[in-house]
């Protein structure tokens, strides 16, 4: 099931949209923005600000990826990885690109990336990546909260699960989009993380497999751990910074080579000059 998307002019799409995230990611040019084609959903931010996807589907897909930037808005550089990830993505050959269905939601947490100082809550407050309804989440999220972050309003996890308009949106994309992958692009701690079914990769260009734990509301927790949907997260090793064109195009290169090893049948890309996928 796609998304409800609302066609729109793509130089009204440019005029605000892209100016806006070019003015506050790094690394985000206005032209790689409009070549990203981003389209709006009918899901609202806290505030109002739409909440944006771009499909990238062969005609005959067989497996699809969720690939999520963003959920935490001081986390800058996971949306402008995920805008430089749908130009790859766009770019492949035909051959290679028939098969996966790529689904992006660049910037989930848009309240929170274009707040005076980005914050990683949203506008309620909420840390969206606590939000999630896990086992006995409300049992445990809120005893974690206080007993493990020291009541850290930067880590609140709502009230309720899924009380964000953030939140149920990804969770709905999860239910209608139906992803056999997930991959969730966070910052600042320089590791690769990892939950659910199938076995890891080891490593995604410079960054290391490094399985912190899991956390009650988490999407690694919910979509991994209770749904089954193997979750990769990346945690680039930098907020407010983005690694080299060339590190990004490895880290993209060493995730296909990875879902065509344990997730599905991904045909294998040409490496980059001076670089080549790895058996992560």
């Amino acid at each position: 099931m796609l998304p409800a998307i609302v066609l729109i002019a793509g130089g009204a799409q440019s005029g605000t949209l892209c100016v806006d995230f070019a003015a506050r990611l790094p690394n985000v040019k206005r032209e790689l923005c409009e070549a990203a084609q981003l389209q709006p959903t009918a899901a609202r931010s806290v505030k109002g600000r739409t909440l944006w996807v771009r499909d990238v589907k062969p005609v005959h897909a067989t497996l699809r990826v969720l690939v999520v930037g963003a959920i935490h808005g001081d986390e800058l550089s996971s949306a402008a990885v995920a805008l430089h990830w749908i130009r790859l993505a766009a770019q492949l050959p035909a051959d290679v690109r028939q098969g996966i269905h790529w689904r992006f939601v660049p910037m989930l947490n848009p309240d929170g990336v274009f707040s005076g100082s980005p914050t990683r809550v949203n506008a309620n407050g909420v840390d969206l990546n606590r939000n999630f309804p896990t086992p006995n989440w409300q049992r445990d999220a809120r005893v974690y909260w206080e007993k493990r972050t020291r009541k850290d309003p930067r880590r609140w996890p709502g009230a309720t699960p899924l009380s964000e308009p953030e939140s149920r949106f990804l969770s709905d994309e999860m239910s209608g989009f139906k992803p056999q992958l997930i991959v969730s692009i966070h910052a600042p701690y320089g590791v690769l993380d990892f939950d659910g079914p199938s076995v890891p990769p080891s490593r995604l260009g410079r960054l290391y497999l490094d399985q912190v734990g899991i956390f009650p509301g988490s999407l690694g927790n919910y979509g991994g751990v209770h749904k089954g949907v193997p979750v990769v997260t990346i945690e680039l090793p930098n907020a407010t910074r983005t690694p080299q064109d060339g590190e990004m195009r490895q880290m993209w290169l060493d995730l296909l080579h990875w879902t065509n090893e344990r997730v599905g049948p991904v045909q294998e890309v040409a490496a980059a000059p001076g670089s080549a996928p790895r058996t992560p």
